[in-house]
């Protein structure tokens, strides 16, 4: 016997609404997404309230006609697959059509849209009712999500403080502006600009309006290719180190996602070269054949799934590897480098790391984590203090020679 469902649309969709709106910043993500493949380029958001009262999202795209206009609210509507191939070989950022249907839902919304030189339409619906429908002038795509949440109080009540709300927005935003630096973004909160970015000509010059060049220039860029996989990569020196992951970043295909395996095999291949209790700072754009690559683990295309995971996993750790590799012997070749360390005044008291791998050791000052020298079979220059503190199986035990 069929199953039949019972449920009101309204209903359905705001259940729907609490996988793929789960904050503020899930609603700029899926609008910057169509944003982008509308080929925009340029994208304005606006934020008032950390997303509560306002979310706007203006694109100069293609746009729309009043048809797709009105369909882009149906669920599971989508004019991003042409046929059932496009399922296993996805190029877009949205594809499911599940999201303006479920922002529709939980929100007060307002749609602007005008495709080429046509007559452009407006629509508003409230909680996912179509209330007017008509035409007005517009250029591109303007959609404006007032109220979020007013009519599911019990999910608004579960949304984080306002700073909170507005980082995660502004880190949203980040991901998605490095990715596509040939787009400009505006990014303003309760009025005040707090991105504005130009079009860039490469991922570096991008990485350079964001982080500015002190940042860049810490990084080792490289590039490799097998055919299958391509990977340009930004890695943190051995010197630039942080203490936490706040500046790891992976996008596979240009779309910002978190994946472990691949966070790990660069790990591994920093293993030699800094202490345990230290991250790397370090920036992945990998590209793969999408029929490789499943995007449609998790409801807002934050997880991927590989169709050979071992060999991505192998490939990643062995291009970081021989990047860090030229990185260190880069480093020690450069006879300012070594003339500048050898003249580093040090305290007899100092305590050292040493790694504990063999044969390669590298000391290091650990109030300052920069790398003073490397050492071959626990050999120290005769500037060193002797005294060096080595971590063996997580005991740290002086050694004095």
């Amino acid at each position: 016997m069929p199953r039949i469902n019972v449920l009101p649309l309204n209903l359905r969709n705001k259940i729907a609404a609490g996988e793929v709106v789960e904050r503020p910043a899930s609603v700029v993500k899926e609008l910057m997404e169509n944003s982008i493949d509308a080929m925009a380029s340029r994208i304005e958001i606006d934020v008032a309230k950390a997303g509560k009262r306002l979310i706007r999202v203006s694109d100069n795209g293609i746009g729309m006609d009043r048809e797709d206009a009105l369909l882009a609210f149906e669920r599971y509507a989508t004019s991003k697959i042409k046929d059932e191939h496009d399922l296993f070989n996805i190029k877009t950022m949205g594809f499911r059509g599940e999201a303006l249907s479920s922002i529709a839902s939980v929100s007060r919304v307002r749609l602007i849209t005008s495709h080429q030189d046509e007559t452009g339409t407006c629509i508003e619906i409230i909680g996912g009712d179509v209330k007017e429908i008509k035409d007005c002038p517009a250029i591109g795509t303007t959609i404006e999500i007032k109220d979020l949440f007013f009519n599911t109080p019990a999910r608004r009540k579960f949304l984080k403080s306002d700073s909170t709300e507005n980082y995660h927005i502004i880190d949203t935003v980040t991901r998605e502006a490095i990715s596509h630096y040939q787009t400009g973004f505006v990014l303003r909160m309760d009025g005040d600009d707090v991105l504005n970015l130009s079009p860039a000509s490469s991922y570096k010059e991008r990485l350079v309006q964001i982080f500015g060049k002190d940042f860049v220039n810490e990084l080792m860029e490289t590039e490799a290719e097998d055919g299958r996989i391509s990977i340009k990569a930004f890695l943190g020196k051995t010197t630039n180190l942080r203490n936490n992951r706040n500046n790891q970043f992976l996008f596979i295909n240009n779309r910002p996602v978190k994946d472990q395996p691949i966070t790990y095999a660069v790990y591994k291949a920093y293993e030699e070269l800094i202490p345990k209790d230290r991250h790397p700072v370090f920036l992945l754009f990998m590209g793969i054949d999408p029929k490789k690559v499943d995007f449609n683990v998790h409801p807002t295309k934050r997880e991927v799934r590989f169709e050979d995971k071992s060999s991505v996993f192998n490939f990643v750790h062995q291009a970081a590897k021989e990047a860090l590799k030229n990185g260190v012997m880069e480093y020690w070749s450069d006879e300012k480098a070594t003339e500048k360390t050898s003249q580093y005044s040090i305290p007899s008291n100092t305590p050292f790391f040493c790694s504990s791998i063999t044969p390669k050791w590298y000391v290091w000052n650990i109030r300052t984590v920069i790398p003073l020298r490397r050492c071959d079979d626990r050999y120290y220059p005769g500037d060193l203090p002797r005294r060096h503190l080595c971590g063996s199986s997580g005991k740290r035990r002086y050694h004095d020679n």
